[in-house]
């Protein structure tokens, strides 16, 4: 065996271990867990069967089928920052509106003569 297959298979193994690990522990949610879990099948595949990595390099043009398995790899890191990315964005801009309807309903208490700090001070109640 070479050792780069050596080190891809171990590297696939240990993602996936630790991906398992995050989700039992509570750390990575499923929904997370899904690229980096294909990421690492994928590559422990291509690692264990030479031929179909050689197929793959072949059919791409690749000249070290070696290779492919860091071009693989490279491009499951780029589809999970481009997964992150989106879900940032969705949260940033969901934060925003909350921010904002916070900021309303504290300017409504205060009209109404309640203090969104817990205190009431209202017409015709004495202050604590």
């Amino acid at each position: 065996m070479y050792l780069v297959q050596i080190v891809a298979i171990l590297g696939s193994v240990l993602l996936f271990s630790i991906v398992i690990d995050f989700i039992r522990r509570g750390l990575l949610k499923e929904k997370y867990s899904v690229l980096w879990l294909a990421a690492a099948i994928i590559i422990l595949s291509l690692s264990l069967k030479k031929e179909l990595l050689d197929t793959f390099a072949e059919r791409l043009g690749v000249a070290y089928p070696p290779s492919l398995l860091f071009l693989v790899a490279f491009i499951f890191v780029l589809l999970i920052n481009l997964h992150f990315s989106v879900v940032i964005s969705i949260f940033h801009e969901k934060n925003k509106v909350l921010s904002q309807e916070l900021a309303l309903i504290k300017n409504a208490l205060k009209e109404s003569g309640i203090d969104p700090a817990g205190g009431h001070k209202g017409p015709g109640l004495p202050d604590d």
